[in-house]
């Protein structure tokens, strides 16, 4: 089961958290409070320590007799600081009831107290259930504050509406009961969310192309790309996940769409380059994984054509735009370009390199799609990925583990640009 490290702020809802302890620890979790000193005015610390067992704490200058260690885990062989081990050994920090002053801390990462200090400090995922007199609740501070922190991958359990701890007064900002607090937190542990801010990409704009764009021959018939954009979607995704404001170019794409990004639906070459080209100036990064056709129809027609006899039909051709070339030509310096190249079988990898030097970019991600159970329509992909500096081989695996490389590619070439960056604009440079 679970290490909880509980964080209980001031306000008469502080007894509901005796009663969440106490859940927790029935359903097998393992338990530790931290207070703020207001938390103790209303519930004190002997009350957690008993159904715990182990020590409850308010001051970051006071000793830990359990050396930051959960109940049944052993204590190591020396006095660590106590917010650090607190947060080091526990997989979520859940607040309840977090105050209105606690939530503006956190949101502006003040760390004046052992419970602020540990939440600053945390990279498990942060839990918070606010409870308030309606009036904070309403406050367009409060709610700011809470924008910040699920942007930051908070999870935020809103309060229930009911009577306030002001005689003969209702509203919202009531805590929930014990047993849905439990469930929440349960819920959380169990999303796969891994940390809270700070995120790799906090503060970016990514925009991504996904899918294979369609060229109409007439009202029904096209020629096309394949591409489910499975891979385009797992990337948006994934830099979603690590922080970054995303934006995807759509074209054709049949997936379900994920909570907080951006999706721009677009179904010919020409569409996806005016989106692409619209949405550029914005980014920090683009990820150009649509599987752009290279040629259309010279002209559509505006009905169907008749199927007729068997003449067959002759179609003329005209190249489409080379959208990855002239965002790469039109892009800034502190932009990263990533493209990506389907080739088939031998001397794939040295057409990717050409492609890499030709268009300059800063990457380019290598989908051999001879091969089978990979690329087109399949749940799992295996790459290479390319920069002037060399190569990595990514093995078959999912999407998601395959963007997560990408990703993890993506960051350190910003990490090394940045470094030259800041080398070029240092003492000495003319």
């Amino acid at each position: 089961m679970a290490r909880i490290l509980l964080g209980v702020c001031g306000g008469i809802a502080a007894y509901k958290a005796v009663e969440l302890t106490r859940l927790a620890i029935a359903a097998g979790h393992s338990v530790r409070v931290v207070q703020t000193a207001a938390a103790e005015r209303f519930v004190g610390r002997a009350t957690f320590e008993g159904i715990t067992g182990a020590p409850a704490l308010v001051s970051e200058w006071e000793r830990d007799p359990a050396r930051g260690a959960f109940p049944g885990d052993p204590a190591p062989d020396h006095a660590p600081i106590s917010h650090l081990e607190l947060v080091g050994g526990a997989d979520i920090l859940a607040i309840a009831p977090a105050s209105a002053n606690t939530v503006a801390k956190l949101a502006a990462g003040i760390a004046d107290n052992l419970l602020t200090s540990a939440a600053l400090s945390l990279r498990a995922p942060l839990l918070l259930a606010p409870a308030m007199n309606e009036r904070m609740w309403e406050h367009p501070a409060t709610t700011a504050n809470l924008r910040v922190l699920r942007d930051r991958g908070a999870t935020v359990v809103e309060p229930e509406t009911g009577a306030l701890a002001s005689r003969g007064e209702e509203g919202a900002g009531r805590l929930p009961e014990p047993p849905a607090l439990l469930a929440a937190i349960e819920s959380a542990l169990a999303s796969g969310r891994s940390d809270y801010a700070p995120r790799p990409l906090d503060g970016l704009r990514v925009l991504v192309t996904a899918g294979g764009t369609r060229e109409p021959i007439d009202a029904v018939r096209f020629v096309g790309n394949r591409s489910s954009g499975r891979m385009g979607f797992a990337l948006a995704e994934e830099a979603a996940r690590r922080g970054a404001e995303t934006v995807v170019v759509a074209a054709n794409v049949d997936l379900a769409r994920a909570e907080g990004i951006r999706y721009r639906d677009v179904v010919t070459a020409a569409e996806l380059a005016d989106a692409t080209h619209a949405e550029l100036a914005g980014a920090d990064v683009l990820l150009m994984g649509a599987a752009v056709a290279d040629f259309r129809p010279a002209a559509a027609e505006g009905g169907k054509i008749e199927k007729g006899g068997r003449n067959g039909l002759a179609l003329e051709l005209e190249p489409t735009e080379d959208v990855l070339s002239a965002v790469a030509q039109a892009r800034r310096s502190d932009q990263t370009v990533v493209g990506f190249a389907a080739e088939h079988g031998t001397g794939a990898l040295a057409r990717a390199r050409r492609k890499l030097e030709r268009k300059r970019l800063d990457a380019i991600v290598l989908n051999d799609v001879s091969g089978e159970g990979i690329g087109f329509e399949a749940p799992d992909n295996a790459v290479t990925i390319l920069t002037v500096e060399g190569e990595r081989e990514v093995p078959p695996a999912s999407k998601t583990e395959v963007a997560r490389e990408i990703l993890d590619a993506v960051e350190s070439l910003r990490a090394e640009a940045s470094g030259l960056r800041i080398a070029a604009s240092g003492p000495g440079v003319r």
